[in-house]
């Protein structure tokens, strides 16, 4: 578990992180966003424990990252946007020098095949580091953070140059890390985010923005339960037969979708949950609902609608 509790950094007259304070629980996948110079790279070099705050505190598993700085580090796998990775090592020789540089004390050569074997460079540890691809290298670089087997992983950009194939896999082994580790992601591809977080934190000029479930941020932001509906059936008739409806506000006619099936805009009134009750009217009438969709905001634009003030 991650605790950051009223952390504050300044540089000069410039405040980089302002009094922040949130968790990542056992188990948890955190995405972490923010703009260029929001503070989320200060943020995350606080945590690993790379710089130091001016004030507040991060505890990794109730350990403080300032006060207890070895011990707390043991629990913590970092991979950087651009891994340190040297390259004229093979992948096996740096490993194991990872291995001994984190002193860990699991059995070395069946710790290091399973993490291989799960990150899927088993067959690239005799090979330079210089010759692999950058997936591979990606690779490389989440196997060093599993080195020790610390139940924290911070990870920064993770699938940045990568392929779109690439990414997927990376995608994929983050949420299997995610079931056995407490993990915080940070990124600038929020599809990404989307699909892999349990959480978001949002931070903008040195602020949490918000912090909330990923799968609840766009709702909460969402003004109502805006509908957009495609029925098949003359218009005149869905209108009226819709307009009966007493929590509805407004019907809109956006087009005709294809012959005799007209789109339209439902705007209900504040907090009501209208779908229920349409699809029993229009079923009633053997008017078929061939589209229904909540215009929740997407990601981008809860984005944009948190940092653009």
């Amino acid at each position: 578990m991650i605790e950051v509790r009223n952390l504050t950094k300044t540089y000069g007259n410039n405040i980089a992180v302002d009094d922040i304070s949130f968790n990542a629980e056992d188990g948890e996948i955190l995405g972490f966003l923010g703009p260029n110079g929001a503070g989320k790279s200060t943020t995350m070099n606080i945590i690993t424990g790379y710089i130091s705050s001016n004030s507040g505190n991060v505890l990794i598993d109730g350990v403080d990252v300032l006060d207890e700085p070895v011990a707390a580090k043991k629990n913590v796998g970092y991979l950087p946007e651009y891994p340190p990775l040297y390259t004229d090592m093979t992948v096996d020789g740096y490993l194991k020098f990872v291995y001994d540089l984190k002193k860990c004390k699991m059995p070395r050569n069946s710790h290091l095949d399973e993490i291989c074997e799960l990150v899927k460079i088993s067959d690239v540890r005799k090979r330079a580091i210089r010759n692999l691809s950058k997936g591979y290298r990606q690779r490389v670089g989440l196997a060093q953070t599993l080195i020790n087997n610390p139940g924290t992983l911070i990870l920064d950009e993770p699938t940045v140059g990568l392929d779109p194939r690439q990414i997927i896999e990376i995608r994929e082994l983050i949420k299997k890390l995610g079931k056995n580790h407490t993990v915080i992601l940070s990124s600038h591809i929020l599809q990404e985010i989307q699909a892999v977080c349990d959480r978001i934190v949002v931070i903008n000029r040195g602020k949490i923005v918000a912090n909330e479930k990923s799968t609840d941020l766009a709702a909460s932001l969402s003004d109502s339960l805006s509908l957009r509906i495609r029925v098949e059936g003359e218009e005149s008739a869905v209108k009226k037969l819709l307009g009966a409806i007493p929590d509805i506000r407004s019907i809109t006619v956006i087009r005709e979708a294809e012959k005799g099936v007209f789109e339209y805009q439902i705007e209900p009134k504040k907090d009501a949950d209208v779908r229920r009750e349409i699809w029993t009217k229009l079923s009633a009438r053997n008017m078929p609902i061939l589209m229904l969709k909540t215009n929740e905001l997407t990601l981008e634009e809860v984005f944009l609608k948190l940092i653009v003030n």
